[in-house]
């Protein structure tokens, strides 16, 4: 039976006690960190130089840190209401401050987006891994402690712990432990909101070394609300649902696309003839490959279960069973909200949703027949930050090497489509981009940096429509890209494309194709928008009411700081337009109700006006 323990400081010094003073630790990704275990292993190791400590990890999570006025009055209630107790991490803020001590190492396979650009540390320990094979370099490093975050049981006097959000990398190196080639000490601390999910991951307790648990080390889960579904998402969300086969399964990440693309499922389903006429409107003239509603029902294999499938269960879309389960994933993260519905859902439901092995989601090898049997009609839905004209996909890192976030499990997706008959790898991007106040066009003739090669070219879509390049040409693949970009650099582009002899001189891009605009996906969103159909949160938000309608209005101020020349008009509006009732519930939130500076005095007035204006006042 594991060893008990309350204080964080003696199960770190009894696994310093058992393992030596060469640590070597592996951490889950996201949200299954063990901070208290970590935290005071960390400071061991600060305090004694002696002490070698290797954290290998990916996804640290950190507490958002607003910049602005705006962003601080805002954000920093939320912040407060959402992750007040969670405790950081103390090696995530000593690499910001550039403070990490030498004889402490982070190396970590994926990185939460944007947060460790310019970090020299962090970029330089950085491992490109594909999901699948972090566990394997893992035990080449000699990992000889891991530490978990679990949840727990007791049946009939019977302890056992739940792996819970984090079976992904955790169950493979356990199995590699009963198969000896490996040998590492299992730590959990036990988490109350932690959900207790059956299958692989319920584990009996002599899988464990020692166990921290104690109300003082207890910590609401690291809970990210869920972000406003805009246009462009919606509109890609939509493209997207229009390629799921009934009878088929699918795969989807975090975020507005997953999102929305489970709510365009959901209005195919439950208005049919509504998600038919969205379409005509969205891409006049092309008729989605599948459109009907779900009879047989889809089955979901996704490395990261969000809240957006518990949505599609709740729709009776999630429903084809394989060997009774709906739904394998290997790890979670979401809003409260989805914690909470996974504690409370009845058994019988919650037995439908298996939590596996990374090695499992996210490749066929190992019971290959019968993943095969399974994984009819696939569709992996992944995001993109750039693709180029031949197919190339750009989702990790930028050509001066600075790695953005990490490949992931997104290469594994794209291998499993091409290798299952009838399944498609469908990745998705924003046709444009801001940078200061440039719009950039997110489709590129090249770029000095590649995450998936052309010659793996599937389905790309786009707000303006579905590019199938799967086996084309590389002339027919640059058309139809360039039928899904922006039209603000088609000609730039198919010039380009021209001049490298890659494209016929008499080339010209179809006119159903040349009004690839915002205001036009907004216009054909609107209806649907208006009947309630594509709501911004299409499931739930952790945002409060006031809140919710603040967030248009802070994006069209972001907006409208990158072009200057808006800001007089935003603020004369504001000046001279009184603030009505949900306005002034508005800027008090903000603190804004009573200006005392002139610089209050002028926030209050803008965002008066962009809360009118966002409102189409």
């Amino acid at each position: 039976m594991p060893k008990l323990f309350s204080d964080p400081e003696a199960i770190a010094e009894d696994i310093i006690r058992d393992v030596g003073t060469n640590l070597v630790v592996g951490l889950p990704l996201g949200l299954g960190k063990a901070n208290h275990v970590v935290n005071a292993l960390y400071a061991r190791a600060a305090a004694d130089r002696s002490i070698k400590l290797t954290l290998f990890s990916a996804l640290t999570l950190e507490k958002p840190r607003p910049a602005s006025l705006l962003e601080r009055r805002f954000i920093g209630p939320v912040i407060d209401r959402l992750f007040g107790g969670y405790p950081d991490l103390a090696y995530a803020n000593a690499l910001h401050a550039g403070e990490l001590p030498p004889n402490i190492a982070v190396i970590e396979f994926f990185f939460l987006a944007g947060k460790w650009l310019h970090v020299p540390f962090a970029q330089e320990h950085y491992i490109s891994a594909n999901y699948t094979h972090a566990s394997s370099y893992l035990l080449t490093r000699g990992l000889n402690v891991v530490t978990q975050l679990v949840a727990k049981r007791v049946v009939d006097g019977v302890t056992r712990y739940s792996l819970s959000c984090n079976t992904d990398t955790t169950l493979d190196i356990l199995r590699a432990r009963r198969e000896g080639r490996a040998s590492f000490k299992l730590i959990g601390q036990v988490n109350s909101e932690l959900p207790f999910m059956p299958g692989a991951g319920d584990l009996p307790a002599d899988e464990f070394s020692s166990v921290l648990e104690s109300p003082a080390t207890d910590f609401p889960l690291f809970a990210p609300p869920a972000e406003p579904v805009s246009d462009t998402k919606y509109a890609i969300g939509l493209h997207a649902a229009s390629l799921v086969p009934d009878g088929g399964t699918l795969q989807i990440g975090i975020g507005q696309v997953g999102d929305a693309l489970a709510q365009g499922l959901i209005v195919r389903h439950r208005d049919n003839a509504q998600f038919h006429a969205i379409m005509k409107r969205l891409a006049p003239g092309a008729a989605p490959a599948e459109s009907g509603p779900f009879t047989k029902g889809l089955y979901g294999v996704s490395e990261m279960l969000i809240e957006a499938f518990l949505g599609l269960m709740d729709a009776g879309i999630l429903k084809r069973e394989v060997d009774g389960v709906v739904l394998h994933g290997a790890f979670f993260l979401g809003p409260k909200s989805f914690y909470r519905a996974l504690r409370e859902m009845p058994a019988d439901q919650l037995v439908r949703i298996q939590m596996m092995p990374v090695s499992f989601t996210n490749q066929l090898y190992g019971e290959e027949d019968a993943k095969r049997r399974a994984r009819v009609g696939a569709r992996f839905v992944n995001t993109a930050m750039m693709a180029t004209l031949m197919g190339a996909t750009i989702s990790d890192g930028l050509e001066d090497g600075q790695v953005v976030s990490g490949v992931g499990g997104q290469y594994n997706f794209v291998a499993q489509a091409f290798a299952l008959e009838g399944a498609r790898s469908v990745l998705a991007l924003d046709a444009t981009r801001q940078e200061g106040r440039k719009t950039l066009s997110n489709i590129r003739w090249n770029y000095g940096h590649q995450t998936i090669p052309r010659h793996l070219r599937d389905v790309f879509v786009t707000e303006y429509g579905v590019a199938d390049v799967k086996g084309k040409s590389d002339a027919e693949t640059i058309a139809a890209m360039l039928a899904v970009t922006d039209s603000r650099f088609q000609d730039e582009l198919a010039a380009i494309a021209k001049d490298a002899g890659k494209l016929p001189k008499e080339f010209e891009i179809s006119r159903s194709h040349r009004e690839n605009f915002p205001e036009r996906i907004a216009q054909a969103l609107k209806p649907a928008r208006d009947a309630g159909l594509l709501p911004s949160f299409p499931f739930g938000s952790d945002f409060d009411e006031v809140e919710q309608r603040l967030i248009p209005a802070l994006q069209l101020l972001r907006e409208a700081q990158r072009t200057p020349l808006l800001l007089p008009g935003l603020l004369w509006q504001g000046m001279t337009q009184p603030p009505d009732a949900s306005a002034l519930e508005c800027l008090a939130r903000l603190g804004l109700d009573h200006p005392t500076t002139f610089a209050e005095r002028g926030y209050r007035a803008l965002v008066n006006a962009a809360l009118a204006r966002s409102r189409g006042l």
